[in-house]
């Protein structure tokens, strides 16, 4: 016998009538169809300053989306050039590619993204994947995103009198100046660590003249790349190796920021000197770190790999691959024929080497980890550095050329090599007798640093806080130059001239 609705208890009443309601709203629901418009649930750059190392950002959807779609209505532009432009849906101008995995896509940068940019991405009018096949358009939820580049800064050696031998970095986005070491120091060379958060410098007394009398340090520059932390205040200094047992000579920074290399020689023993490798993570805790002493041969110029497990060193008539993790004793490769590595590739697949001839020439071979081995250039100068470009298979490389064999002059000139074809040409001539020059590519590519050093006539009774070069000769002025270089453009087809900047000093250095 079947109950009547009045029969039941007013709580059974009560479920009935949900239960009811319920599935007249689920029978409405599937009699439509899912109305849902997919949106995007994560951006992975939402907010974040960038820099060069930073290739890629994910976006991930709340559904499966028509790839096509996406891909078509996606951009990415600067904010400046959108607010500029009538229709901002024509902007694209940091190109990419894109990769698929479900519902995340992944944007890879062709070429880095300039700095001291902000930068807006926009999606709308993209489709989820199953619109098509139900015959309904289920548009995503425009989405609007925000990223920047860090600021344009460099670091330098300060030459004028109120800033003599002392490291200053100069944000070139803002246009400041922030001083970061003391007078009493003179700043020698320094290297900026990858985060740009400290910069590692040698440096000796300004009481004491002797260029083997420096100390290595750390300084922080006041920047922080991470947005839930403050920045450490600029100008704060930290020992890593003081004078008292060994000179230190030269150093580098590998790229992870993880492990210093120094050159040392014994105080009492000229004839006792080697690399050593210092852990920068051990200086957290405000003392001075331990210095190991590696195990190799002794060698002349060093440069750590990509990858910040090993050193090449020069040794003998060779460059000698040497482990900084495992056992020095041994190299881990050893190639006769190349006496100096002028620059590895930040992927590590190929380097430029110095072949030194018998004929006092210098050949510039480009090396890559297949074994290749191409001749770019040979030279009757010298090579004074190199430097990959990240965003083309370009080469820049300053050279000397000898214009007077009797008294030994060299001239310095700055070139483009372009490395499928083995094209090289001349960008810039520089003043003769300037073996000193010193170069920095910008992380992003779109700019080469130079100095131009003005030595002293009279070395007569120098003062102890003179500066000198790396060859002692003592500095009276330098002036730092800028040369522009355009994206995706070949340096030599346009007519790039460099500008002077407003500042004194020599050593320039980009900041990552």
């Amino acid at each position: 016998m079947i109950k009547s609705y009045k029969s039941f208890k007013p709580l059974d009443r009560v479920a009935i009538a949900m239960m009811i309601i319920l599935s007249i709203l689920i029978s409405l629901m599937i009699s439509q169809g899912d109305v849902v418009r997919p949106k995007v649930r994560s951006f992975s750059w939402e907010n974040k300053r960038i820099g060069a190392e930073d290739t890629a950002f994910s976006v991930t959807f709340s559904r499966p989306m028509d790839t096509k779609s996406v891909e078509k209505n996606l951009k990415v532009c600067p904010v400046s050039e959108i607010n500029d432009a009538e229709n901002s849906k024509d902007c694209l101008v940091l190109p990419g590619k894109i990769s698929w995995a479900g519902r995340r896509m992944v944007y890879t940068l062709i070429t880095p993204a300039p700095y001291g940019t902000d930068y807006q991405v926009t999606l709308q009018g993209a489709n989820d994947k199953f619109s098509e096949t139900e015959s309904k358009k289920r548009e995503i939820q425009p989405f609007v995103g925000k990223f920047s580049t860090r600021n344009r800064a460099l670091i330098y050696i300060g030459a004028d009198e109120e800033q003599k031998g002392k490291l200053v970095l100069y944000n070139l986005t803002q246009e400041q100046k922030k001083v970061l070491t003391p007078k009493d120091l003179i700043v020698m060379d320094f290297e900026p660590f990858p985060n740009g958060e400290k910069i590692l410098f040698s440096a000796r007394s300004a009481k004491n003249p002797d260029l083997l009398s420096a100390q290595i340090y750390t300084v922080t520059t006041g920047i922080t790349h991470k947005s839930n932390l403050e920045p450490e205040a600029a100008g704060k200094i930290d020992l890593i190796l003081d004078n008292k047992d060994y000179q230190n000579l030269k150093f580098d920074l590998s790229p992870d920021g993880q492990t210093i290399v120094i050159q040392r020689g014994k105080r009492d023993n000229p004839g006792d000197f080697g690399l050593w490798y210092v852990s920068t993570s051990e200086n957290d805790n405000r003392e001075q770190p331990t210095a190991n002493r590696l195990k190799s041969q002794p060698g002349g110029d060093f440069l750590i790999t990509p990858d910040s497990k090993a050193v090449a060193v020069a040794q003998g008539q060779g460059t000698a691959i040497v482990s900084l993790e495992g056992d020095s004793s041994k190299p881990l490769d050893f190639l006769p024929q190349f006496g100096l590595v002028q620059a590895f590739a930040k992927d590590g697949s190929q380097a430029a080497m110095v072949k030194f001839n018998t004929d006092y020439t210098r050949d510039l071979f480009l090396v890559t980890n297949q074994g290749t081995q191409k001749q770019l250039l040979k030279t009757t100068g010298s090579i004074l550095g190199c430097h990959f470009d990240p965003a083309s298979p370009t080469l820049y490389c300053l050279l000397t050329q000898l214009i007077s064999q009797e008294q030994y002059i060299e001239q310095p000139y700055l070139v483009t090599i372009n490395l499928k074809t083995l094209e090289q040409k001349p960008l810039l001539m520089l003043p003769p007798a300037q073996r000193n020059v010193r170069m920095s590519l910008a992380p992003d590519g779109l700019g080469i640093l130079f100095d131009q050093i003005v030595y002293m006539e009279n070395n007569i009774q120098l003062p102890t806080n003179v500066l000198k070069t790396n060859d002692g000769a003592p500095i009276a002025t330098s002036g730092l130059w800028l040369m522009p270089l355009l994206p995706s453009a070949n340096p030599t087809d346009v007519n790039i001239k460099p500008e002077q900047l407003p500042l004194i000093g020599f050593h320039p250095q980009w900041l990552p």
